[in-house]
């Protein structure tokens, strides 16, 4: 990768006092080619998506701490190509760590976030229409709202918010719930997976699709008519709506799956 724009050094443009929390703000924009994705990598805080006019990325990024070393977060941005390429954004903790589109990885270091070190990062990235979006964090919600490009949305702890007005939504968790409402016409492999949550999906009143559905401890209910491939099964559904086509799959353990119509 060609990394044309770094943003190493973090850029504090303001320190605020509330109380015991202390914060810190950090600011970067680029330009993004049509087509291009934003890959966002975070370890503990919430990330929040928002489509905006133009082809300009803004970022806004916040750490937040009562306790700890927040000068070891550091946060950067770069850009591939000659500035119209993907955008990478992260969150890093420790000289080792590093990250890159497949992720956040290389800290050696034992000395990651612990009960005795709350600093925090809440992201606020406004992306064009139709820039695609693959954001993780491991402590924190993910809420994307209002964006036409393709979503991927990974957390561990927290709850997954998406609301696409074009493109499919793929969405996973441990401990959170999902909740994804989407406009698109079509829906295409569309996966959603939590362990410790309920899933809610709130589709167009025509999708085509089939259904791949399941729960150990909760209920399935849907406001679409289905029909049924195999013996009914409250918790395991195999199903079309409208005439089928691509699979939408939603599992859980802990928790219901509900569709709803738009």
């Amino acid at each position: 990768m060609n990394r044309a724009m770094i943003a190493g050094a973090v850029l504090v443009l303001s320190t605020i006092t509330a109380g015991a929390q202390e914060t810190k703000e950090w600011k970067w924009s680029g330009q993004l080619g049509s087509g291009r994705t934003v890959y966002l990598h975070n370890v503990n805080g919430e990330v929040r998506f928002e489509q905006g006019p133009g082809t300009t990325v803004a970022v806004r990024a916040e750490k937040r701490w009562r306790r700890g070393t927040p000068e070891e977060v550091r946060i950067e941005a770069r850009q591939s190509g000659d500035g119209n390429g993907d955008i990478v954004i992260c969150a890093l903790r420790g000289a080792r760590a590093t990250c890159d589109e497949r992720g956040y990885h290389g800290n050696n270091s034992r000395r990651g976030w612990n009960n005795r070190d709350d600093v925090s990062v809440f992201f606020v990235v406004t992306i064009p229409a139709g820039a695609k979006v693959d954001a993780s964090t491991v402590n924190g919600g993910l809420i994307i709202d209002g964006t036409t490009g393709d979503i991927k949305a990974t957390t561990v702890n927290g709850r997954v918010d998406a609301r696409s007005l074009g493109g499919g939504v793929a969405a996973t968790t441990v401990n959170g719930s999902i909740t994804v409402r989407t406009s698109a016409g079509t829906v295409e492999g569309l996966d959603y997976k939590t362990v410790n949550g309920s899933i809610t999906l709130e589709l167009p009143a025509n999708t085509d699709a089939t259904l791949d559905l399941s729960t150990v401890n909760g209920r399935i209910s849907t406001d679409f008519p289905i029909t049924l491939d195999g013996a009914i099964n409250p918790r395991r559904v195999h199903a079309k709506i409208g005439a089928g086509g691509p699979t939408i799959r939603a599992s859980t353990v802990n928790g219901s799956i509900r569709l709803r119509k738009l």
